[in-house]
């Protein structure tokens, strides 16, 4: 098992990060169409190329993590950074081939430029 963990600070507070982490449109915009996204643990999701599978922790405005397939498990936790920014604890587990760390990069630029 292949297990890629990140840390990104994000310079807004955790309530204007938690959209791009938990809603369909949110999601696409910085990382893979959405298709079907059930907010709450046990729901169904499908993360575009990333794979479908179920929401399998959700605790609203900080922690949304979905288990898809072929994808592994891919988990976002929000605290506070300071007085107005957000650190975002990123962690991917996959089987076999894993995304590599570079795109992960890739997609969390994304989201920076999308929060800044």
């Amino acid at each position: 098992m292949a297990v890629l963990q990140l840390l990104i600070r994000l310079p807004r507070p955790m309530g204007q990060v938690w959209p791009s982490l938990s809603t369909p449109e949110g999601l696409a915009a910085w990382l893979a169409p959405v298709d079907v996204l059930q907010p709450r643990h046990g729901g169904t999701v499908t993360l575009g190329e990333l794979g479908t599978g179920r929401v399998t922790a959700w605790d609203v405005d900080r922690i949304a993590e979905y288990t898809v397939a072929p994808g592994g498990r891919i988990r976002f936790h929000l605290e506070p950074d300071g007085e107005s920014g957000t650190a975002l604890r990123f962690t991917h587990e996959s089987e076999g081939e894993a995304t590599t760390e570079q795109a992960w990069r890739t997609r969390f630029e994304r989201l920076t430029d999308l929060l800044s």
